[in-house]
Parts: structure tokens; C-alpha cells; sequence
């Protein structure tokens, strides 16, 4: 399996890395937020250029935003204005992007993987409508985020230099060549923006809120975890590039209706099957009133299915969707872009693994409860006991409670 021990606690150091940490924050800005915030404005961006016409390469997309996460929290030390300077020294960058491959290939234990990230950090970067849409992306967001560093630093001198020099790239996106269609809806203030703004109220959104925990996770960062897992989880199936990118969004995008619901906890909402098909009737309700009257129109379909009974797998047949599928046979049988496969199920196992991260490292970081050991164990307990043929997630579950057992 990919998505080993080493592996996913490197993915899980996003929540410990700082953002904007040299100036008075209202809040902590946290890696693993930005950059979830950040494939969220991806897809709108890339889903704009589709209605244009233009072709988006959206598996090379996914897997150059994962090498870039990865990238990111080993140079986490290395400050955004200054890393775009080393960049322009192409010995240099080359000699720190050694730096991170070596840091990074032990904890691949995939021979191809290792090759991709290979070839994101050293080959030739061609300026492409993929690229475009990272780079916007990225810079839009961290535009975002200054927004609201601004406002509690009203007096520091440099505000007016940090928001020239962001837009001034964002501009690079509004005009040929470069120019992305969503990057001009966002700076117009149109109906579009307010659904990115939705979405980085999740970053303010705490998880197990009523409990103490160490760190502190989000439900935007939350999704971008789950995504990053789903990400490496498909990578173990024989995917065409449609199941990739609906496993992907569907990961990154399956809270979306706690954007105006909050993060209900999972024992209150099953706390009676009632309630949590009254939950779920209420968050298609509050999604369909909203959220969809600011997105396009023709991606609101698209967005149930990532929403929408998130967890079950399922195609789309003659523009019907079917369910009641194993991984197995979406695989054998649908395992095509025609079908639009999704493995929920997948989604589901990474959605699980994710909590029970947030609860083991805040025990073993030292701040543990009641409420976190009993969540630990009964995730644990229920994958120990699964079979799942495709992913050795009995194994992964099984070195963390060793680990687990050593913090008592």
C-alpha cells in the first residue's frame, strides 16, 4: 500500500505548519487549510476553462497539487517571497528540491510514485493551462488569507507591497496568454466568489469542538487530508482518470453542506436514524438554497454527486446513477471515464482514518480524553477486523495502535 505510516504522518504535519506567522493573526492560518482552500479554487478554475472548451488535464492536476503539498511541508521553514527567489537560481533550486526528494522517497514505498514525484521536482516545467490553474490557485488563495491578516494589522507598512505584489501575479491570469476565465469572475466580485468564500469558512470550522486536542484541525483542512488519502488509496486500483478525479473532489468536497449546517458530531448525528436522515434532508435543503445559486448551473449535478451520498460507490449509466457497487466491480465493469465511476466507499475509509489521526496524534502530542481513546479505538477496532482486499488498511491501523498502545 502507498499510504504507509511515514507517508501519511508527513501528510498529517500540515496541520502543524503556520501560515502568515510573523504578523498578529485573528486565527491560526494552518498549511493543510490554504492548500485545501487552494484545490477548491482549482476546480473552479479548471471547471470554467472546460466550458470554454479548453482541455484540463485534472489527473495530472490532482497528482502535481499532492507532490506540491508534499513539497511544501518539508520547506516549511522557507518563507513564500523568499522560495520565489531561490526559484529564479535554477542551481539552487535544483540542489533544494534534492533536498526534498530525499527526504520524501523513503516514505514513498511505490517505485512509480516515486518516479512522478521525480519528475514534478526536476523536469521541465512547461507553461500549460494545467499549471495556470495551480499557480492561480495558489496565489488567489494566499490573497485570500491576507485579506484578513490586513485587517489585524491595519498600520504595518509592508501591507501595501504584499498586496501589490499579489495582485499583481493574479493579474497575470486576467489577461493573454495566461488569461483563466474563473480568475476574472473571482476579481469581479461575482456570484462565484461567495461560494470560495463559503468554502474558507470551513478553515474557521474547529473539529471535536468540545474537545481539547493538540493540534487543532479544521473541516477544510479535515477534507484536504481525506482527498490526499483518497488520492493514494486509488493509486492502488488499476483507475481510469475520471474514478481519480471523482475520488479526489468527492474527498475534498464531501463536507461542503457544513458550510451552512457546522460540523455536527458523528454520535449526535447517529444518534437515531431520524435524525440523521432529518440531518441529511436539512443539509440538501440549506445546499440547494445557499450554496448552488453561486456556483454555475451546469456543475450543480456534478457537486450532489461529490455531496450526496458521499460515501456509497456508484456510476452514472445512461445518465442514471447506480449504486450497490463493490470496488471490485466498478473496477471489472465501469472502470471507465464513460461511467464517471466514484469509489465512496474509499472516500469513507479515508474520512474514518483522518478522525482517527486527529484523535491518535493529539494523544500521543499529549492532550487525551475520554472521548478521543474511545474514538481512536473503535475506528481502529473496526478496520482491524475488515478485509479489504485492494488496501492493507488492517496493517496501517495495526501499526498505529502499537503505536497508540506505547502513549498510554
Amino acid at each position: 500500500m502507498i499510504a504507509n505510516y511515514e507517508l501519511i504522518n508527513e501528510i498529517f504535519r500540515g496541520f502543524h505548519i503556520q501560515r502568515w506567522n510573523d504578523r498578529v493573526r485573528p486565527m491560526d492560518f494552518i498549511e493543510i487549510d490554504k492548500h485545501s482552500h487552494k484545490m477548491i479554487i482549482a476546480y473552479v478554475l479548471g471547471k470554467y476553462e472546460e466550458m470554454s472548451g479548453k482541455n484540463v488535464d485534472w489527473e495530472l492536476l490532482v497528482r502535481n497539487s499532492v507532490f506540491e503539498y508534499l513539497r511544501r511541508i518539508v520547506i516549511s521553514d522557507i518563507k513564500s517571497p523568499i522560495y520565489r527567489e531561490i526559484k529564479k537560481n535554477k542551481t539552487v533550486f535544483k540542489k533544494l528540491n534534492e533536498y526534498i526528494y530525499q527526504q520524501l522517497k523513503p516514505k514513498i514505498n511505490d517505485e512509480q510514485t516515486c518516479e512522478e514525484l521525480h519528475q514534478y521536482l526536476f523536469g521541465n516545467e512547461e507553461e500549460n493551462i494545467t499549471t495556470r490553474i495551480l499557480n492561480a490557485a495558489h496565489i488567489y488563495s494566499s490573497f485570500w488569507e491576507f485579506q484578513i491578516v490586513r485587517t489585524s494589522n491595519p498600520n504595518n507598512f509592508q501591507n501595501l507591497s504584499i498586496e501589490s505584489e499579489l495582485l499583481q501575479e493574479i493579474k497575470k491570469y486576467t489577461e493573454p496568454p495566461c488569461e483563466l476565465i474563473g480568475i476574472n469572475k473571482l476579481i469581479s466580485n461575482s456570484s462565484i466568489n461567495n461560494f470560495i468564500d463559503l468554502c474558507g469558512q470551513l478553515r474557521f470550522q474547529i473539529r471535536w469542538a468540545q474537545t481539547p486536542r493538540v493540534p487543532k484541525t479544521s473541516v477544510l483542512g479535515h477534507t484536504m487530508l481525506v482527498a490526499t488519502l483518497v488520492y493514494f488509496f486509488t493509486k492502488n486500483l488499476n483507475f481510469c482518470n475520471r474514478r481519480m478525479y471523482n475520488n479526489f473532489f468527492c474527498g475534498l468536497l464531501h463536507d461542503l453542506p457544513e458550510a451552512v449546517t457546522r460540523d455536527i458530531i458523528s454520535p449526535v448525528k447517529r444518534s437515531s436514524p431520524e435524525f440523521d436522515k432529518h440531518i441529511s434532508d436539512l443539509e440538501k435543503t440549506l445546499a440547494e438554497k445557499e450554496i448552488f445559486p453561486h456556483i454555475e448551473p451546469a456543475w450543480i449535478d456534478e457537486i450532489k454527486y461529490f455531496t450526496q451520498n458521499e460515501f456509497e460507490n456508484k456510476v452514472i449509466i445512461n445518465g442514471e446513477i447506480k449504486t450497490d457497487l463493490t470496488n471490485k466491480e466498478i473496477t471489472e465493469k465501469y472502470n471507465s471515464d464513460w461511467y464517471s465511476p466514484l469509489d465512496g466507499k474509499i472516500v469513507r475509509w479515508a474520512d474514518h482514518l483522518a478522525a482517527y489521526l486527529e484523535a491518535w496524534h493529539s494523544i500521543n502530542n499529549g492532550i487525551r480524553s475520554q472521548e478521543l481513546v474511545s474514538s481512536a479505538k473503535n475506528i481502529a477496532k473496526q478496520y482491524i477486523e475488515s478485509d479489504i482486499n485492494f488496501i492493507d488498511i488492517k496493517s496501517l491501523y495495526k501499526t498505529y495502535q502499537s503505536n497508540f498502545e506505547n502513549c498510554q
